[in-house]
Parts: C-alpha cells; structure tokens; sequence
C-alpha cells in the first residue's frame, strides 16, 4: 500500500522521466518500461497514477505548459506597464528553463503529436491562447483595438517560430538572440 501523501511524488517523478525519456530515447522508443524504469519505480505505478501511456503524456505536456505559465507570471509579477508586461512575456519564452534539451526535446515531441491526439491539441490550444492574450491584453493598452490584434497574433507567431528555429536547426539562433529579434519586432512594430 503506497504511504500517505506519496501520490504528487511519484507522479512528478513518472513526468520527469517521461520528459528524461523523450530527450534520450526519442519519442516512439518512449515506453512505460523505460518511463519507469528512469524513475526507478514498476510499470504498474503508471496505470495506478494515470491509467495509461496517453494519460502520462497528457500529464506531462500539462506540466510543460504549466512550467511555462508559471515562468510568465513570475516575469508578469516584476513588469510595471504594458511594455514591460510584453517584454515579460518574451522573456519567458525564451527563458532558460524553456530552453534545456530535455524541455525542447518533449515540446518538440508533443507539437508533432497535437494532430493525432486531440488531448495534446487541448493542451497546444491552450497554451496558443494564453499566449496570444497575454501579448493582448497589454497590446489594447497601447494601440488601436485592430492594430493590437494584428500586433499580438505576428509577435505570438514570431516567439513561435524563433524559438522553433532554436530547438531545431543546427546553426540555430541562441534563445538570447532569439528573445533580441522578438523585443526588436515589438519595438519597431510600436514605432510605427
């Protein structure tokens, strides 16, 4: 019988394989056998905690996706006006941690799942819509309402696709000058 309190721990653990296992074994070689044997427990424990495959990778994307969130308004909670506040959403998408391999790797993973699996497509929804309202909600603060959402959805897109850019092309831009071409598009953009 599992200990009291044991649930949110092994659940990390099996979630941090997981992204482990993505990064090192790719994502079709990602087992439950190899998930579990990374986090040092038995395959049993998945089904037990998630029921199965899918349900850990649902989790595990949450996860990413709430790690971001997270990384946002720790940088929203410092930014003073909307600039400032648009600026912090850059830099947490290009923040460090959304940067390392293992992150990259099982973003990249579940982005080329989103199609097939409509759990993941939630998720990426999600995920593109926080985006897009956080550029937003301070954008209409400091243009014209259609200028805004035509502002929001190029930066949304442009933090995209750098970012993609860094995680897959060899001579990739570094995320440092990756986050300087996003704050140089903004500040040309806001110019005009």
């Amino acid at each position: 019988m599992p200990k009291l309190g044991m649930e949110p721990i092994r659940r990390q653990q099996l979630i941090a394989a997981t992204i482990d296992s993505i990064h090192i074994d790719g994502f079709s070689n990602t087992t439950i056998a190899r998930i579990s044997r990374r986090a040092g427990l038995s395959s049993g424990i998945v089904a037990h905690y998630f029921q199965d495959k899918a349900g850990l990778l649902e989790a595990t994307m949450r996860t990413l996706a709430e790690d971001l969130r997270h990384q946002v308004v720790d940088h929203l909670l410092r930014a003073r006006t909307p600039h400032a506040r648009i600026l912090a959403v850059i830099d947490a998408n290009f923040a460090p941690e959304q940067s390392a391999p293992e992150v990259v790797a099982a973003w990249l993973a579940f982005w080329a799942q989103v199609r097939e699996t409509p759990r993941l497509a939630r998720i990426q929804r999600i995920y593109r819509r926080r985006l897009r309202s956080n550029l937003l909600h301070d954008l209409r603060q400091m243009l014209p309402a259609e200028r805004a959402e035509m502002m929001a959805t190029g930066l949304a897109a442009l933090i995209d696709g750098l970012w993609l850019n860094s995680a897959l092309v060899e001579d990739a831009i570094p995320a440092d000058q990756a986050r300087a071409i996003a704050r140089a598009y903004l500040t040309a953009h806001m110019a005009n």
